[in-house]
């Protein structure tokens, strides 16, 4: 079933356009705004969904985001979008905190998050796997370094898909 859905994907025309490219470009566009009001651009995704294409942005800052914040940041960000971003087709926007599964992608991620539970899906099979889950020991020499049940696993951080931190009462896959 996974391999269909897989296959399926592949094939979509909306993957052909760049999905990195266009989460790049809006965070360049909300970086400023975010940062003129203490706040910290997470993690950026833009994906196709069952509802329809969806923009997701999560955003934190100390002692936490607030609904307020979200809702601020979401107008500001709405309004920039549509003047500074070109899409095919329409797309929803979201914006929130980054919650307990928190995503991953900046090399200070690792290292602020030093000791917790984390799942990392690598872009290519490493020793005939792509999913590695254990603590976070730190980052060396731009490689991730997980501690994996009994042995230590350096994931270069260029060759990292996807990245999230696990709940301690269960998880969620990539």
């Amino acid at each position: 079933m996974k391999g269909e859905k897989k296959d399926r994907v592949s094939t979509d025309p909306f993957f052909s356009v760049d999905r990195l490219e266009i989460a790049e470009k809006v965070r360049e566009i909300a970086t400023p705004l975010c940062e003129s009001e203490g706040i910290e651009i997470v993690h950026v995704e833009y994906q196709r969904e069952q509802t329809g294409k969806v923009l997701r942005v999560y955003l934190d800052k100390p002692g936490g985001i607030t609904l307020e914040d979200c809702t601020s940041i979401s107008r500001q960000l709405s309004d920039l979008l549509d003047v500074c971003l070109e899409t095919r087709g329409a797309y929803s926007l979201e914006v929130s905190s980054p919650g307990p599964n928190r995503p991953l992608g900046k090399s200070e991620d690792f290292k602020v998050f030093k000791g917790h539970k984390a799942l990392i899906r690598s872009a290519r099979p490493m020793d005939g796997r792509k999913n590695f889950k254990g603590i976070l020991m730190g980052v060396v020499e731009n490689r991730v370094i997980l501690k994996v049940e009994d042995k230590t696993v350096g994931i270069p951080l260029d060759e990292i898909a996807k990245a999230h931190l696990i709940r301690e009462d269960g998880e969620r896959t990539c």
